[in-house]
């Protein structure tokens, strides 16, 4: 039977069952028996023990009684004796004696390794306060208390082993806690702080030394003892008898600093602090030397056996294996008979290298494993096995595959994030600091930082392609550095000496890894270089088919081997530099090429019908994803067939995504391919032209394409007249939209329709007919609802807005407005989004909340500058300059204004007709030479925007010229004048179902005002 008090009262079977001792009473006076070890105890102070001043009637009988009951749960009488003397339990097994047996023989060795294991054993028989369940019991307090010192003991003496060992840095926070508990243990202190001092802390530990002079002094009126002041002295003059034993190592001195990898060497020296075996992962020039050295370096402490360093670049079959390397670095010599006999290898090495490292507490870092993979893995296997104190530490370009193995993927240095500082990525620390010391003056600046980020990106922030191009600045400079990586391999070929040779160039290190893989796994890997952009699992299969190939097996090889990189296993992609070597072995007429482009062809083919309808988002995405290897199919083909079905395929996704030039340019490029001829791709090239304002004579072009088009090809004409109306020539528009419209319906094309309607209603909205917008967009935003079809609500919610905001409905107008916002933001339409910003900021501007409107106007005109959407920058800026006239800055308002009005004019000239926005500005830049007295200028300007209002048509322009012609003419004194133009205004905004809201009347009451108060207050 075994009885435990290092904790909780326990009692066990010799085969380690637990045996249950119920009753309180019952288990008290076990223990009361046990803290006597295993002397007698009378009957009376048992009976006080248990009872106190409150006893049984009969303290005698009922103490019998508990003795009975501990003997029957016991299941042995024999254990519990009466004796002369008393009751005598009769235990030879107690943990608290087997913990001072271990004390004693640990004491007793001068082997430093076998106290450590022997205080290691004694300290794990505890479970936890001893006693725990009766601590507060007085018959086992002196017990406790003498077993809770030995333990204190204990565990100081083992933290001074450990220090001999040199194990100081896990052991400065281990003993911390403990510290805190017993805080006056002078011995427990002095340990904790040459843990401290020896781990580089020396500031904590002169802190420590202090907290303890001052408790001392505080509660006891005593000064430290004369060791732990000489301790404190030798730490204040840095005594070298302080510093840490050195283990043994092979680690080589760092030429330059680690940069970039602060976060990496903390995750990987907590793995190998929690695992015994870490892979360290990841393409060639990655750093997993690099890293492995700094980890190893920083764990040295923890290792008193040393920290070795084994080069395996060098080790083959033909001239020596792993196991010999090994053996050689670590001094492990090979004596038998067989090693003399040539061709013979020598028989047990490996198992007499475990046998030299079982016992020793060692970190063995194996360096380039990759080449060697199989004898590496077995060797480590064996190892791990036999040696239960050793590490492994390994890098390579693939995992070892054994039981126990933790991986860590080294990634990339970080790479510069659009619109952030560059200095703040990892990558470009590291290039700019290998630039500063190749070319000295080198520095980051303004002018350089674009082709450093630029270098880094397109290295993919591989520490040593990176290092290779720092020095070529020196003799060519950081821009043309970064011109010159189309040619990579050339310009990364002689700037790596001091490196191994399969370092010392760029090609060199992707040599290296392309010598380790199979004909197969380079035929895979080869191809996947067509797709710029990477691929997917099925665009990989049809790019690579081939009479037996496993294309999804030799990929996931070719991962595991750091050549590939994966997504969750769903999308592969090669680094650029890995991508750029594989192009350059793949000859130019390789089947690869043709079969990606036929494969993403038919992709835009397939995604064409699902922009229009509820799967838009999900297309959109998967087509942004793919932009890369469509634009590479799009510069590749020379199939005229092929580029255009390409091209139209993808027009509605550019358009949609704002992308006009690249829309106008891919059109341009697939029609000038010898032999095409497509009206339809005519007519949407000429659409994308003018949305940009590229090139000339567009009104012209875009009419000629339209009369070119099939009668029943509604799209594109729609299409037409939506680029006719993104500039506000509704005239044109008007006869595109009815011929477009006639058509969808003839085709019962419901998305086509509702495009079309959507159309008619901003056609409807610049020519003043309200009541025709209102119905044209219920009716479109209601099929584009039926449909599911997200940018088509906003198309028909953008005008239901507008017309609300005209009608002064401005709850309605936000709604819509805030909605638009949602569904744009949901599909990134960010031009889209630009415009309800601007909305919502008209809307925050016409009840009278400026800082608002601001704040919108600004997001708004920031994002359709990320755009580069010139109509949305416009809509949001002239919101600002309204904004400002508003608050009162004329100033700022007439310099936004006027920006303004010259990109319309230039609109004008280059579209040959009045441009929509014209009379807006107009009009306020007379109001604000009016409000400034120079009537003037204010009539000249007022004048010019009436005859571009008249000629638009639109009502509402009208009404606005006359409105600020009524502000000169009362400012001239010509009220009878004043009163008649306001009167015609309002008459015209009510013919139209549009008076004046009360959030744009401010013009109008100012001037109304004037003239009544001439008028003697009363204007008819």
């Amino acid at each position: 039977m075994r009885f435990g008090v290092l904790g909780p009262l326990a009692v066990w079977t010799g085969d380690g069952r637990p045996v249950r001792v119920p009753e309180v009473k019952v288990r008290a006076l076990l223990a009361d028996l046990l803290a006597h070890d295993g002397g007698p105890v009378s009957a009376d102070r048992l009976a006080e023990d248990l009872w106190g001043d409150d006893p049984p009637g009969n303290p005698v009988n009922t103490l019998q009684t508990k003795v009975s009951q501990l003997r029957r749960a016991l299941g042995d009488g024999r254990l519990v004796a009466f004796e002369a003397a008393g009751y005598v339990l009769r235990a030879t097994d107690v943990d608290a004696a087997r913990f001072a047996a271990l004390l004693d023989r640990a004491r007793a060795t001068a082997d430093l390794r076998a106290k450590a294991a022997l205080l290691s054993d004694a300290l794990a028989l505890w479970r936890g306060p001893a006693y725990a369940d009766f601590r507060d019991e007085g018959f086992v307090r002196t017990a406790a208390t003498r077993l809770e010192e030995q333990r204190l003991t204990a565990l100081e003496e083992q933290a001074e082993v450990r220090l001999e060992l040199g194990e100081h840095g896990r052991l400065a926070d281990e003993l911390g806690e403990l510290v805190a508990a017993h805080p006056l243990r002078e011995r427990l202190r002095a340990a904790h702080l040459r843990a401290l001092y020896r781990s580089g802390r020396q500031a904590e530990a002169l802190a420590g030394y202090d907290e303890l002079r001052r408790l001392l002094t505080d509660e006891l009126g005593l000064d430290p003892g004369p060791e732990l002041a000489a301790l404190h002295q030798a730490m204040l003059r840095q005594d070298p008898s302080l510093a840490p034993p050195r283990p043994p190592t092979n680690l080589p001195a760092p030429l330059t600093g680690l940069i970039g990898r602060e976060q990496a060497v903390a995750e990987v020296g907590a793995l190998l602090g929690s695992a015994r075996l870490v892979t360290l992962t990841g393409p060639g020039g990655v750093g997993k030397t690099r890293l492995a050295l700094a980890v190893a370096d920083l764990a040295a402490g923890d290792f008193p056996d040393g920290v070795w360093l084994v080069e395996l670049a060098g080790a083959s079959g033909a001239t020596a294996t792993v196991a010999e390397v090994v053996a050689a670095e670590l001094g492990v010599r090979d004596d038998t008979a067989t090693g003399s006999r040539p061709g013979v290898r020598p028989a047990g090495l490996a198992d007499r290298l475990a046998d030299a490292l079982r016992g020793r507490r060692l970190l063995l870092v194996l360096d380039n494993c990759e080449h060697v993979i199989e004898q590496v893995a077995e060797l480590v296997d064996l190892l791990l096995g036999a040696a239960p104190d050793l590490r492994v530490l390994t890098t390579g370009q693939e995992s070892l595959a054994i039981p126990g193995e933790t991986l860590y993927v080294v990634p990339p240095l970080g790479l510069p994030a659009p619109g952030a500082d560059p200095r703040e990525a990892a990558s470009v620390r590291l290039f700019v600091a290998r630039a500063a010391a190749a070319a000295p003056g080198f520095v980051l600046d303004a002018a350089s930082a674009p082709a450093v980020a630029a270098i880094c990106r397109r290295l993919d922030g591989l520490p040593l392609a990176l290092e290779l191009a720092a020095a070529r600045v020196r003799a060519l400079g950081v821009r043309a550095v970064a011109d010159r990586l189309d040619d990579r391999f050339h310009l990364l070929a002689v700037s790596g000496r001091g490196r191994p040779a399969r370092q010392q160039t760029l090609r060199a290190v992707i040599d290296w890894s392309w010598d380790q893989l199979t004909e197969q796994q380079r035929l895979i890997l080869l191809r996947p270089a067509v797709h710029p952009g990477g691929c997917t699992l099925e665009a990989a299969e049809a790019v690579c088919a081939g009479p037996g190939l496993d294309v999804a097996h030799l990929l996931h090889q070719l991962v595991a081997r750091s050549m590939v990189e994966t997504s969750g296993g769903s999308r592969y992609r090669l680094l650029e530099s890995i991508a750029a070597y594989c192009l350059e072995r793949l000859p130019h007429d390789d089947p690869a090429f043709q079969r990606r482009d036929l494969h993403y062809t038919e992709l835009a083919e397939q995604a064409r019908p699902h922009l229009h309808g509820p799967a838009q988002r999900r297309w959109l995405d998967r087509l942004d994803t793919e932009a890369p290897n469509l634009r590479a199919t799009l510069e590749h083909t020379t199939d005229r067939a092929l580029a255009l079905r390409l091209v139209e395929a993808l027009a509605w996704y550019w358009y949609l995504r704002g992308r006009h030039r690249e829309g106008r340019a891919s059109f341009a490029a697939a029609m000038a391919l010898p032999g095409a001829r497509s009206p339809r791709a005519r007519a949407w090239e000429a659409g994308f032209a003018m949305l940009t304002g590229d090139g000339t004579d567009l009104l012209e072009r875009s009419r000629t394409a339209a009369r070119g088009l099939d009668t029943r090809d509604s799209r594109s004409r729609w299409f037409l007249a939506l680029a006719h109306l993104s500039f506000g020539d509704a005239a044109t528009a008007a006869g595109l939209l009815t011929e477009a419209l006639t058509g969808f319906r003839a085709d019962g094309d419901r998305w086509g329709e509702a495009a079309a309607l959507a159309g008619r209603a901003k056609q409807a909205m610049f020519q003043g007919d309200h009541a025709l917008a209102e119905r044209s967009g219920t009716e479109s935003l209601k099929i584009f609802d039926d449909l599911g079809d997200g940018w088509g609500r906003l198309q028909a919610s953008d005008m239901l807005g507008y017309l609300a905001e005209i009608t002064g409905d401005y709850e309605r107008a936000a709604r819509l407005h805030r909605e638009g916002l949602r569904g744009a933001e949901d599909l990134r339409l960010w031009a889209y989004a630009s415009y309800r910003l601007s909305s919502l900021g008209r809307l925050a501007l016409l009840t009278g909340d400026l800082d608002g409107s601001r704040e919108l106007h600004e997001r708004g005109l920031r994002l359709a500058a990320e755009q580069s959407n010139n109509f949305a920058e416009e809509f949001a800026r002239v919101g600002l300059g309204l904004v400002a006239r508003r608050a009162g800055d004329l100033d700022a308002a007439e310099r936004l204004f006027q920006q303004s009005l010259a990109w319309n004019r230039r609109l004008e000239a280059d579209y040959g007709v009045p441009f929509y926005g014209v009379t807006l500005l107009l009009a306020e830049l007379g109001f604000i030479a009016e409000q400034r007295g120079d009537t003037t200028t204010a009539r000249s300007l007022h004048l010019e925007g009436l005859a571009a209002a008249r000629e638009s048509g639109d009502p509402r322009a009208i009404a606005l010229a006359q409105e600020g012609l009524a502000g000169v003419a009362a400012a001239e004194g010509a009220y009878e004048e004043a009163a008649t133009l306001l009167g015609e205004a309002a008459a015209l905004r009510q013919s139209v179902g549009a008076p004046l809201p009360a959030g744009e009347r401010g013009d109008v009451d100012r001037i109304a005002a004037a003239v009544r108060a001439a008028a003697g207050g009363s204007l008819d």
